[in-house]
């Protein structure tokens, strides 16, 4: 009976530094050896470059760079343990998302990705050319090996050619970015492959977040029932380590499973993961937010603490004769309890200057919107000058659902650098901010129940501009995440007079979005690079 200690790299590597992850394949390999006597090590999708490398993987010296790498990993890793990492491989002109295995300073085997995802945020077919070897299999210590990378596994085909070629386990190499449900989905994936196939499989996938994708890990092991017998820990950057025993024709595999973490649990941190690696691999010293006393920056305040410490946050309040004594209260309540710096700047004296300066461009007209987003544009001039003078990254703090419609202003409130909340529709801002409220209590109950405003004008709410949050965050997935019709949506009970105007307001409003901060992704299509819209456009409202 054949039996191998396996050890998968969960870890977060920097996209473009090649000699970086190169370092940390080789750190990882002697780690996983010195801990757990690992035989097997396995690495994500793309390690050497970070994934995705995007147009890096055009760069004339990308080749040079990737041979350089591998010859080092040949002479430097240890010579009795089996690694198998993913990388870019140019053959006969043609580049390729691989997979090799290296074992005492050789290469045994190579595999190129059969299926190339074009979809949502993938734009593989741009870079890669499809790998057209069916399978590649290898015998590891009386143990047969399939190698897959990543999109291979969400069909058949893959999988079936290697178990045809006598693969008794799959090793699946991963860089899976990460939304709502996505463990359970990959889970359900898996399970249907072991149990058609009678095959087990090792899911290993990177953490991190780059710039607006998140990597959540959550590397996991399924055996031949479909039983997940091995389950990492979301968001972070670790070994995991697993036995593998070759019985007859099968592969009893033992590990340990973590808890899973409920829906709330793992989307907030994937936003405390997207701030964190933004933040630090971007090399910003800190991080400044306005605080309005309102339930979004309250939500992204929690975020930016539990992301990168007290110490490197800044929270300003600038207050305007529209602002309430409760929000005043409630944003010194919220800085006050997460121990950040927090600042009052009022804006009266430079919203009166821009006025003056403007009195004869806005003669014989009345007050409108106007000086509702001349308002917006003061703050977002102040946060850009602390930005600029203290090396901080402005957070800004527009939701999915106000981003959808354009309820925010350009060069006001979108002023800034990175939008933690650009994907989290209103009703789950608020699911958010009561989850962080069990971990400690940091956001004040009224800021969760009071009715939400901008407070640029007189008792303002956002519900007289828009539809009720719940109403206007359904129409939007099915709109947007879902490309259901503005006639279908109606069709499903909605008031068509609201139907129209969202979707009005969707498409009126991608301009807007085009000037926008990224922002993390955590839904299935979220703005950005998920949903390419064109500005000017002639389409039609209902097809």
């Amino acid at each position: 009976m054949a039996k191998l200690s396996v050890v998968m790299a969960q870890v977060n590597p920097l996209v473009g530094d090649i000699e970086g992850n190169t370092q940390l394949v080789l750190d990882q390999v002697r780690l996983a050896q010195s801990e757990h006597d690992a035989e097997l090590v396995l690495f994500p999708e793309l390690v050497l470059t970070g994934y995705p490398p995007e147009d890096l993987l055009l760069r004339p010296s990308l080749d040079k760079r990737i041979s350089q790498a591998l010859e080092r990993l040949k002479k430097e890793l240890p010579q009795d343990v089996y690694v198998v990492l993913g990388l870019p491989l140019k053959e006969a002109n043609k580049l390729y998302n691989s997979a090799v295995v290296l074992f005492a300073g050789a290469e045994l085997a190579r595999y190129h990705k059969q299926k190339l995802p074009n979809f949502q945020v993938f734009d593989e077919k741009r870079y890669f050319t499809e790998g057209h070897t069916k399978a590649v299999v290898l015998d590891i210590e009386g143990i047969t090996f399939g190698i897959t990378i990543c999109e291979d596994v969400w069909h058949d085909s893959p999988v079936a050619d290697a178990v045809d070629a006598g693969a008794q386990c799959i090793l699946n190499l991963n860089a899976s970015p990460f939304h709502q449900n996505k463990v359970t989905e990959r889970h359900l994936l898996i399970e249907e492959h072991c149990r058609k196939h009678q095959i087990s499989l090792l899911y290993v996938n990177q953490v991190g977040g780059q710039d607006e994708l998140i990597f959540d890990g959550a590397s996991m092991a399924v055996d031949a029932q479909g039983n997940r017998v091995v389950l990492a820990q979301q968001y972070q950057e670790m070994l995991v380590p697993l036995t593998l025993d070759a019985e007859h024709d099968r592969v009893v595999i033992s590990g340990e499973v973590v808890d899973e973490l409920s829906e709330h649990a793992s989307v907030y941190q994937a936003l405390v993961t997207g701030v964190r690696d933004y933040v630090n691999k971007n090399h910003f010293k800190g991080v400044v937010l306005g605080l309005s006393g309102g339930i979004d920056s309250a939500l992204t305040l929690a975020v930016a603490v539990d992301a990168i410490g007290a110490e490197r946050v800044e929270a300003v309040m600038m207050p305007y004769k529209y602002t309430s004594q409760m929000s005043l209260q409630d944003a010194e309540a919220e800085a006050n309890a997460l121990g950040v710096r927090y600042k009052v700047i009022p804006i009266e004296a430079s919203f009166n200057a821009f006025m003056t300066m403007l009195e004869d461009e806005f003669e014989g007209t009345q007050r409108d919107t106007t000086e509702e987003n001349l308002q917006a544009r003061c703050r977002g001039v102040l946060l850009m000058a602390i930005s600029n003078k203290k090396g901080y990254l402005v957070l800004t703090t527009g939701n999915k659902s106000e981003m959808a419609v354009g309820y925010s202003t350009l060069y006001g409130d979108m002023a800034g650098g990175f939008d933690v909340l650009k994907d989290v529709p209103k009703t789950l801002v608020f699911a958010l901010s009561r989850y962080r409220n069990t971990v400690s209590e940091v956001i004040p109950d009224r800021v969760i129940t009071r009715p939400p405003s901008a407070e640029l004008a007189p008792d303002q709410k956002d519900e007289d501009s828009l539809p009720p949050y719940d109403v206007l965050d359904e129409i939007l997935r099915l709109y947007v995440e879902e490309d259901v019709s503005a006639d279908d949506i109606v069709v499903q009970g909605f008031s068509k007079e609201d139907v129209y105007r969202v979707v009005r307001l969707v498409d009126l409003n991608e301009y807007k979005r085009r000037q926008a901060p990224i922002g993390i992704r955590i839904t299935q299509r979220g703005f950005g690079k998920d949903r390419r819209y064109p500005i000017t456009s002639g389409w039609h409202i209902g097809e």
